[in-house]
């Protein structure tokens, strides 16, 4: 047999073996398959079967879950609506038992309208009788005192008005009277324990200064070639070198103390120096100007810690320096104000006030004294914008706007202030004060008093510190009297300013004059 036909037949039985194996494997596969769905049928219907079961369970036992809870909730309904219909029932007697006291209530008040309709006719009728009887009354008056009603009543008023004038001025003499006696004593004491406890040295301040001079050869230097040097000097202090015949001294007159402490102490650097020439004498003015500048914070500070009174700002300080050579009728500023900021401690510790508070506002009462000559305004004003400016207390600022008394006082802290100021002027030597201001203020008191309607004269004496006013006896009474006073003092606490107090007196007489022939 040839090669090429073996090999094909081998091939046919390959291809016919693998046919029917492939046969034979797909037949067992369909039968395996046929076998597990059958299987997989029967137990889906025991599952579905096991399903509907549970599920019939589940319905009945739902079922009766529902029937239970329909069967409490109806009976919680019937419980509930039981409960409103007693309940309302309730609210139902309440209201009808309301309705009979209302009713009750209604009928009692028709009956006591009624009672008061009648009332009120009977007094309708009483009120007529009433009038009748006052205008018989009336007339029967008219006609016994032959006055008319008006002209009794003018009477009556004015009898009133008199009896009324008359016990209101003596109890206002009385209440004044005690209340002085009382405040007096009172003021006095812690007045005196202040004063007592605060001294003060008063130095008469002027407008001059004098250089002393090793010999009267340095005069000839001072004033220089031609006068060159002492010229140099004054226009560059401000300040008039006065040489003349007194022995080893040169006077250095000025109104500006600042200035003339400069060239003071300039002219005396000189002196020690030994060379004195225009170039010199400029440089040692310079020196001066500094060192009288340090002078003002030292002086400043030296205040402040003196009366014990910390957190100023440093320009306010500054400027308490600048009042060492500030005087007032020849009272040195500074002590002034330092002497107001201890009076004004002290009488803040005998009252239970801020003492702090108090020297505060006592040593700045002044402060617009230190730029008054070269800002336009009062030293009150300028001081208060000073104090506003640098953020002071509002009690310091009415404290320094009111120690004249131009504003009224807010605090008990401003009315020490005030108190410690005129003690600290009214002491004996504290101040000066020349002839004209002197007699201008005791002219314009005598004027004061001489507006006052049933004044006949009056003298101001003890230096101004009593009026005593004459009053004509016909036109003032002994009541007046007392109003007249107090309208006076009054008059001249608003008009004047002046230290301490002044005695107003009131004098009424009545003469009787007649001649034996």
């Amino acid at each position: 047999m040839p090669v090429g036909i073996g090999i094909a037949v081998a091939v046919a039985l390959i291809v016919i073996t693998a046919i029917v194996s492939r046969a034979l494997t797909v037949s067992s596969l369909k039968k395996n398959a046929e076998s597990k769905i059958g299987n997989a049928e029967t137990k889906a219907r025991e599952i579905i079967d096991t399903a509907v079961k549970t599920a019939e369970a589940k319905k009945k036992e739902s079922l009766l879950e529902i029937k239970e809870e329909s069967i409490r909730n109806k009976n919680e309904l019937e419980k509930e609506s039981k409960e409103r219909r007693a309940e309302l029932q309730r609210y139902e007697k309440r209201v009808l038992s309301k309705e009979e006291t209302l009713d009750k209530k209604a009928e009692a008040i028709e009956k006591r309208e009624a009672g008061f309709t009648a009332k009120e006719e009977r007094l309708k009728q009483r009120e007529a009788e009433v009038d009748q009887l006052g205008r018989q009354r009336v007339q029967e008056l008219e006609r016994i005192s032959g006055l008319t009603s008006e002209q009794a009543k003018e009477y009556l008023l004015k009898t009133v008005e008199d009896d009324v004038k008359h016990d209101t001025a003596k109890m206002i003499k009385e209440l004044e009277a005690q209340a002085k006696e009382e405040a007096d004593k009172k003021a006095k004491e812690y007045i005196v324990t202040a004063i007592q406890r605060c001294a003060a040295d008063h130095v008469a301040e002027t407008t001059i200064s004098v250089v002393q001079l090793p010999s009267d050869e340095m005069k000839g230097r001072i004033i220089g070639r031609e006068g060159r040097n002492i010229r140099t000097l004054e226009t560059l202090t401000g300040i008039e070198l006065i040489i003349d015949d007194t022995p080893e001294a040169v006077i250095l007159s000025g109104f500006d103390p600042i200035r003339r402490e400069v060239a003071r102490i300039a002219l005396e650097k000189l002196i020690v120096d030994g060379r004195i020439h225009p170039a010199r004498i400029e440089e040692m003015v310079e020196k001066a100007q500094k060192e009288v500048e340090t002078l003002i914070r030292e002086e400043g500070e030296a205040a402040t810690l003196e009366v014990g009174v910390h957190g100023v700002h440093p320009e306010l300080v500054r400027l308490l320096g600048r009042m060492r050579f500030r005087t007032s009728y020849g009272q040195n500023a500074l002590k002034h104000s330092i002497e107001v900021a201890h009076l004004a401690g002290l009488l803040a510790g005998e009252l239970g006030v801020d003492t702090r508070m108090a020297r505060r506002a006592g040593l700045l009462h002044d402060i617009g004294k230190s730029i008054d000559h070269d800002v336009e305004g009062s030293h009150i004003q300028i001081g208060v914008d000073l104090c506003r400016k640098y953020k002071e207390s509002a009690i310091v600022i009415n404290s320094v706007e009111s120690h004249h008394g131009e504003v009224e006082p807010e605090s008990l802290i401003a009315c020490l202030v005030q108190a410690a100021d005129t003690i600290s002027a009214a002491r004996p030597g504290a101040r000066r004060e020349t002839l004209e201001t002197y007699t201008n203020r005791l002219k314009q008191l005598e004027d004061i008093t001489n507006q006052f309607k049933g004044v006949d004269k009056s003298f101001a004496i003890q230096a101004g510190r009593e009026i005593r006013v004459m009053v004509v006896p016909d036109k003032v009474s002994d009541a007046d009297m007392v109003l007249m006073a107090r309208d006076i003092a009054k008059q001249i606490e608003f008009e004047l300013e002046y230290p301490g107090q002044i005695k107003v007196n009131v004098i009424r007489e009545s003469r009787v004059t007649d001649y034996a022939k």
